[in-house]
């Protein structure tokens, strides 16, 4: 494991506070998610992050597939008290949006059909395929969604969010990140990484709410048999990356004399590095060169530097 500065008294300081938010039972836990609470399919890989010094995990989701229905779109006429009613942003969100179907695990058949699935879902028995053009703004989607594990992780300096990058770039995480990697002051920078891979996401319109609220299919009904098997396929792939990732935090991190390996030189007798981490080590290098450049030249006081990470890999 690379060498590591200590995490600050400030890092220290917001790691105790968001482990007290976690150790607080299930049942009185809540967060943004439709579920709540952290995952059980990844609640072993929480605790295992958030034992190691300089990490801390601030917000997740195992991956889960969902049936989502759009709020409203169109301001309602005012009500007699005068106030309008709210209006869903674009994508669906807000007004009444609501959570038809969520699942952070494959779907099983368990003796119920996708066929009696579907219908659960408030969908009825006919299939409307094409939809008129007339008050189309006023209908509220419905949207199939396949999305992977999502992991936001706060680290206590560069040094430990580069770390943690690789590993979930090696996992299969193609898409991971980082923010908040420079300090417009003296204080160590605390960067925050979102660990992700949206090549799995999966996102299908599958019907539409009336404004008689009747929900109606624009798919065949097998259409929906076939999104679960998909999802389904996914939450495999999805899981074993999940695996991939803790085995490489485990060896970086957790117990890096295990994994004793001789290291691989280069022909300059340096450790040998694959593509996506020579690309991530020389962009960290050229942003922290800008960075004290910039703090040369100002006269004024600095302002926040908030720059993405985005790492291409060849997993």
């Amino acid at each position: 494991m690379q060498s590591l500065p200590q995490p600050s008294s400030l890092f220290t300081e917001k790691k105790s506070k968001i482990l007290q938010q976690l150790a607080v039972p299930d049942i009185e836990y809540s967060d943004l998610s439709p579920k709540g609470s952290v995952d059980e399919g990844i609640r072993y890989l929480i605790d295992e992050i958030n034992t190691a010094e300089g990490f801390v995990t601030t917000s997740s989701c195992a991956g889960r597939a969902s049936v989502f229905l759009e709020g409203r779109k169109t301001r309602a006429a005012e009500a007699e008290n005068g106030e309008s009613e709210q209006v869903a942003r674009v994508g669906g969100k807000g007004a009444g949006g609501t959570w038809l179907y969520v699942s952070h695990d494959a779907w099983k058949d368990g003796g119920e059909t996708y066929l009696n699935w579907m219908k659960s879902l408030g969908f009825s028995d006919v299939d409307e395929i094409e939809v008129a053009d007339e008050g189309l703004g006023e209908r509220r989607l419905i949207h199939f969604k396949f999305e992977p594990m999502i992991l936001h992780v706060l680290t206590a300096s560069l040094g430990h969010a580069q770390l943690l990058l690789r590993c979930a770039l090696q996992a299969g995480f193609r898409e991971s990140g980082a923010i908040n990697i420079t300090s417009p002051s003296s204080e160590q920078t605390t960067p925050m990484v979102a660990i992700r891979s949206m090549g799995l996401s999966l996102e299908s319109l599958v019907g539409y709410q009336d404004l008689d609220g009747q929900r109606r299919r624009i798919v065949p009904a097998g259409y929906f048999k076939m999104l679960l098997q998909i999802s389904n396929e996914r939450f495999v792939e999805n899981t074993k990356r999940i695996e991939r990732f803790r085995s490489a935090f485990k060896a970086a991190v957790l117990n890096p004399q295990a994994s004793s390996v001789p290291k691989k030189l280069n022909p300059e007798g340096m450790e040998w590095e694959d593509a996506a981490a020579r690309r991530e080590r020389l962009r960290a290098e050229g942003l922290r060169r800008k960075a004290a450049l910039q703090a040369e030249k100002s006269t004024s006081p600095a302002q926040d530097i908030d720059v993405e990470l985005q790492i291409d890999s060849p997993f």
